[in-house]
């Protein structure tokens, strides 16, 4: 795995803790682990005890298989998977798991789920390994899950963990009446260039924490509150030591010193900055000199702009068309902010560039559906493809023709997904989109946080999911798809986002025999990443 993917090598919270919470709270006996007696350590992992697998996948011992189309989770009952280092090997009923996995070994797990049932769950002596084997190979590490669901790690593909400042009383305004345009990203602009790299990843690292623990491992991270050349690329760098999915945000918001009709003050920001120039001089300093810095150290994999006509402080069709050019021309994947506050361009234009996602979407024409859905005409939702992986050329916002190239095979099986805040419409009230549309339209859409701190200051997917389910018309398992598989085609990736032969092993854990009671228990903390490490390590800091 790439070391910056903060999903496992960054894991925060190991299984064993995890259960030993659970236990804790729940009086049960949980997740047994079976101790491994061997001095020599194994590279396999074999999961037992899984009430509920969801896979999202036709095919789970096929590495080329396809996902399942929204709303279908590929569940398997009663199911076991193998792990080999961090990539799946084995998927199936645990009845079928095959015998050279079969070790000479007796699991025994108590559980009690919050509907009360006790549950009693005894593996039987399996099949034993030859003598010879035992001696010269190590024992794997076998997790019983006492009939717990196991489903992908959510794929959180939008976020903006990296900043400064705090904007609770926006929220509270907010919530008092006043409506939401965009300008308060000023006022983190100002927090967030103060701060030191080091502030920076501090705070990312504990919101990356608080969403592993809810179940996420694998997060984007934007940047967008530098708007300038130095602090872009700060923000760039802090990104990096958490995750390879990262976006070039400069197309944010037009920062004060280049808006005029405040002579170069604006109140809510909190200082005054000299004046550089009108949004022109802006929108050639993205494509210039901060595009130029963002290649040359080669964080970024893609870039973002906000295409909101409705605000004043956001890029109407034009400006958005003409920074995106110059990134993907540059070698980044494209990213769009589009329809949050009323309908525009966005949409459309993300589909004119080939963008991976169109983000918000809360004002969506059928036209634009229609424009999304046409993207994924002839096309194989995630089927395995060795550079849609997180090593993807792109990643290296090199202009090589190999590059190129590569980003046209992307591009030519991936269509643009419809990306869907369900927090952000909960903290802006702003109105609920109905989410079956997209569907109907033959569009897949995918679920994220958005998580900032003006219109959605929550990490939690599980969050997202059951706002997703109550006010935007999804059924519990097309929530849950949108956030796994979903999330996964947003970012171009096929091997997360799906448990199947091949894939990274990524997993959320439900404390619950259903993968519904996530949207079923909303707020209570029942869902979380499964470490196989069985360690606490902080992310790598350099």
């Amino acid at each position: 795995m790439n070391e910056r993917e903060y999903g496992h090598e960054h894991g925060h919270e190991s299984a064993a803790q995890n259960a030993s919470a659970s236990n804790t709270a729940g009086g049960t006996d949980g997740v047994n682990w079976d101790a491994v007696s061997s001095a020599a350590s194994s590279n396999i992992t074999i999961i037992t005890g899984i009430g509920q697998l969801v896979t999202n996948c036709v095919e789970p011992l096929n590495a080329n298989a396809p996902m399942t189309p929204v709303g279908q989770l590929g569940v398997i009952e009663q199911a076991a998977v193998v792990v080999r280092g961090e990539i799946i090997e084995w998927v199936g009923r645990e009845r079928d798991l095959p015998t050279e996995y079969r070790y000479s070994c007796r699991h025994h797990a108590v559980t009690e789920f919050g509907n009360g049932t006790r549950e009693r769950t005894e593996a039987t002596e399996a099949d034993t390994i030859n003598e010879a084997s035992k001696r010269t190979t190590a024992e794997p590490r076998r997790i019983d899950l006492a009939g717990r669901a196991l489903l992908p790690g959510f794929v959180d593909s939008h976020s903006h963990l990296v900043f400064g400042g705090d904007r609770g009383d926006e929220f509270e305004a907010r919530m008092g009446g006043q409506q939401y345009d965009g300008g308060g990203i000023l006022r983190t602009v100002h927090a967030t260039r103060a701060a030191s790299e080091d502030m920076l990843a501090d705070r990312a690292l504990a919101l990356l924490r608080e969403a592993r623990a809810q179940g996420t491992t694998t997060m984007e991270i934007k940047s967008g509150y530098g708007l300038d050349v130095p602090n872009e690329a700060k923000l760039l760098r802090v990104a990096a030591r958490f995750t390879p999915e990262i976006t070039f945000l400069g197309g944010h918001a037009v920062p004060e010193e280049y808006r005029p009709a405040q002579a170069g003050h604006d109140a809510r920001s909190g200082s005054s900055a000299p004046h550089l120039g009108d949004r022109d001089d802006y929108v050639r300093l993205v494509c210039g000199p901060m595009l130029d810095a963002v290649v040359r150290e080669g964080n970024a994999r893609w870039s973002d702009v906000f295409c909101e006509p409705h605000s004043p402080y956001a890029f109407d069709g034009d400006e958005t068309r003409t920074m995106l050019t110059a990134a993907r021309q540059r070698g980044l994947g494209i990213r769009v902010h589009g329809a949050q506050l009323g309908p525009g361009p966005g949409a459309r234009i993300a589909c004119e560039l080939g963008a991976a996602s169109v983000d918000h979407c809360t004002f969506l024409t059928d036209d634009d559906l229609d424009a999304l859905a046409a993207t994924w005409l002839g096309k194989q939702p995630g089927a395995w493809c060795e550079t849609s992986a997180e090593a993807s050329p792109e990643a290296s916002a090199a202009t090589s023709p190999e590059t190129q190239s590569a980003a046209s095979a992307l591009e030519r099986q991936y269509g643009t997904v419809a990306t869907y805040l369900p927090a952000v419409e909960f903290s802006t009230k702003q109105p609920y989109p109905d989410m079956r549309r997209a569907i109907a339209a033959g569009v897949p859409i995918a679920i994220a946080s958005d998580c900032n701190p003006g219109t959605c200051f929550s990490d939690s997917i599980p969050f997202a999911i059951a706002i997703a389910v109550r006010e935007m018309g999804l059924t519990i398992a097309q929530a849950v798809w949108a956030a796994t598989a979903g999330g996964a085609l947003a970012l171009r990736r096929s091997d997360i986002g799906v448990i199947r032969a091949g894939a990274k092993a990524y997993f959320a854990l439900v404390d619950a025999p259903s993968y519904a009671h996530i949207a079923y228990r909303p707020g209570v903390p029942i869902t979380h990443a499964l470490d196989l490490g069985g360690h606490d390590q902080p992310p790598h800091r350099g």
